[in-house]
């Protein structure tokens, strides 16, 4: 994988580019919070800060767990996409520092203004989306201004997410968790767009595959579609012709996805995990959209996390993996360690939505979705921890 290295030697190894501080951050913070979270259900800890649980549990998880990957991904990304050096050294430290901030606030938020937590959060958000603007600008490097917009959608999710809790609103059912979830399906759907057909691509150049199709026409369409479903159910979340276009952007998105010849790639778990974790946006589509058409039978919140922890979970962990391993030297192969964490996180995402359907079994069904969770990025931190901190090989 090719990489952009800093002027001279950053102060230290782990501070040398961003995925190794942030996805480490990420790791440990997406047990440590489903952690508390397991204590809020079992009813052995009070919520934390001024947040109801449910808008905690919701906004740490696409907030705080989802903003760390983004930082270490888009500050690892964006030199190979400008061709300049990456950030590194203290900027980057006080780069994760406001994020560690951000998290420490949210947690004490009833000792503090909510305009005051509301900043100390949104910090890390809007000096990423400005460092990424910067880059951007000066590398005139226009065609990645679409996710500086997409960082940008997910400062203005989060600062309204604040405002309506301020506002004493059900934040997790708000427009700023909707705006920030729908901006992140909406990344995944671009960038997933090119990360995953190329990568399989090269696979399977070297292994005597298929050819997944290139970005075409029909891709730009289902993206377009996909933007205006998604800016319906932010809008009218309720509406039967929301939950209609959803259903036929969700029917888009398997077909853009069947077309990337994923089903050849069931030997190498590195690249079948990105296939999966994709799949979970236009099965998030077709939940969401069946929730709205048929609400008596189909829970929203349930099928919700078929994006939160299915679309954002496990393309978060399969990027997260595939990154590490690829800008510290290591061979871009998946190990029995690294395939039994995939398999617990979406085993945990079944479990979640399974909950949902079956409410006789829900606090169990909840319980065992934060276990398999939390067990996943145990491993995740056990067995990626050592290679974010340490020297890449040569």
């Amino acid at each position: 994988m090719t990489t952009i290295r800093p002027r001279g030697m950053a102060s230290s190894v782990f501070l040398s580019m961003g995925f190794r501080p942030f996805f480490l951050l990420a790791g440990l913070w997406a047990v440590l919070g489903m952690g508390l979270w397991l204590l809020v259900l079992a009813g052995e800890l009070a919520p934390p800060g001024a947040l109801d649980p449910l808008s905690w549990h919701a906004h740490e998880a696409l907030y705080g767990y989802l903003g760390a990957v983004l930082a270490g991904f888009l500050l690892t990304a964006m030199p190979n996409w400008t061709g300049r050096p990456p950030m590194s050294g203290w900027p980057l430290a006080a780069l994760a520092a406001l994020w560690i901030l951000g998290r420490v606030a949210i947690l004490v938020s009833e000792w503090l203004s909510m305009a005051i937590v509301a900043l100390i959060d949104l910090s890390c958000l809007v000096a990423l989306g400005g460092y990424a603007m910067h880059q951007v600008v000066v590398s005139r490097n226009w065609r990645n201004l679409v996710v500086v917009a997409m960082v940008g959608t997910l400062v203005a999710g989060n600062s309204l997410f604040h405002w309506e809790v301020a506002k004493d609103v059900h934040a997790v059912s708000g427009y700023g968790l909707r705006i920030g979830l729908a901006a992140m399906v909406m990344m995944i759907s671009v960038i997933g767009g090119r990360i995953v057909p190329a990568f399989t691509r090269n696979w399977l150049a070297a292994h005597g595959g298929g050819n997944p199709a290139e970005f075409g026409r029909f891709d730009g369409l289902v993206l377009a579609l996909t933007l205006f479903a998604l800016t319906a159910w932010v809008a009218f979340p309720h509406a039967p012709g929301t939950g209609f276009l959803l259903l036929v952007s969700g029917l888009a998105q398997v077909v853009r996805l069947c077309r990337w010849r994923g089903q050849e790639t069931t030997r190498e778990p590195l690249l079948w995990i990105l296939h999966v974790g994709y799949a979970f946006v236009p099965l998030g589509m077709l939940g969401v959209g069946g929730a709205i058409l048929w609400p008596e039978s189909i829970s929203s919140t349930a099928v919700r996390h078929l994006w939160l922890a299915g679309a954002i979970g496990v393309m978060t962990l399969a990027v997260m993996t595939r990154a590490t391993l690829g800008h510290t030297g290591r061979a871009l192969t998946a190990g029995m360690g690294t395939t039994v964490i995939y398999l617990l996180v979406i085993a945990s995402v079944f479990a979640r939505v399974a909950a949902g359907a079956l409410p006789g079994y829900q606090t169990a069904l909840w319980t065992l979705a934060a276990t398999l969770w939390c067990s996943g990025f145990v491993g995740f931190v056990f067995l990626y921890g050592w290679f974010l901190v340490s020297p890449s090989k040569e």
